[in-house]
């Protein structure tokens, strides 16, 4: 009797353990609303110290003091020399950056046919060449230390399409490949690289579409769930592939959708 009680609590801290993140470090890019901050505050609860990053240094003020002052680094995306400058800063405060969460993403809406061509290379800048570049030079520490988890931000855009988001469906057709791309180069430094494909998430980029009666209806008679998705519900697969449980996963996109996917 006294084994298995033993045995028990031995597996217990076992499992806590595996999704434990005290002592790492991560980098979440566009993180100061919606989807980042809510996957960078549920990777601090998680024991994670987190960075927040974005444009706006006003905006990530405020978000880092709504996590009780967490660091934060100005930077853009798209810039390599504001990329490199900011990972170094980090690096220098932190040791190491530990997990990425490569986030940072937007969204311009127009038929395809009349879509501005300046507009096109924006978006495809920001979620596809950002991501790239981002993680071109965190991974640098990466490979030095032979460990790294790096998690790209897709969609259900980067399975299946609809009217106005032409730009938005390559960008993250793009991520998901470029994921798997990442896993197959790093993957021998012990570095994980997956990515999260949200579904039908209310945030400010999808409020315009929230707003819209018809579309809101659409969505939740076509989600098996009945529902639009919240962001924290996106906590516990970041925390999962940011953790020692996922040491396996590689190169692999796991939806939250409610279903969607799966539905006819």
């Amino acid at each position: 009797m006294r084994f298995q009680l033993i045995e028990r609590k031995w597996v217990t801290m076992m499992s806590k353990d595996l999704f434990d993140l005290k002592g790492k470090t991560a980098l979440v890019t566009g993180s100061s609303r919606g989807i980042g901050f809510t996957l960078a505050r549920g990777l601090r609860e998680a024991g994670a110290t987190v960075v927040l990053n974005g444009r706006n240094e006003e905006t990530l003020k405020l978000a880092s003091e709504k996590l009780g002052g967490v660091y934060y680094c100005v930077f853009d995306v798209t810039n390599p020399a504001q990329v490199e400058r900011g990972v170094r800063e980090i690096e220098e405060r932190y040791g190491s950056i530990d997990i990425l969460i490569n986030n940072a993403g937007i969204q311009i809406r127009s038929p395809l046919e009349e879509f501005d061509e300046d507009d096109w290379d924006r978006v495809l800048n920001v979620n596809l060449k950002g991501v790239f570049i981002v993680s071109k030079y965190v991974v640098r520490g990466m490979i030095s230390k032979r460990r790294g988890k790096i998690i790209n931000i897709c969609s259900l855009m980067s399975e299946v399409s609809r009217p106005t988001v032409a730009p938005y469906t390559a960008s993250k057709g793009g991520v998901r490949m470029l994921t798997r791309a990442m896993a197959v180069e790093w993957g021998r430094y012990n570095i994980q690289v997956n990515g999260i494909g949200p579904g039908y998430i209310v945030t400010e980029m999808t409020k315009p579409l929230i707003a819209r009666k018809d579309f809101d209806s659409w969505v939740k008679s076509r989600t098996p769930a009945g529902r639009w998705g919240k962001p924290e519900e996106l906590i516990g697969t970041a925390v999962f592939l940011a953790s020692k449980a996922s040491d396996f996963i590689n190169g692999q996109i796991i939806y939250v959708d409610g279903g969607i996917l799966a539905s006819l």
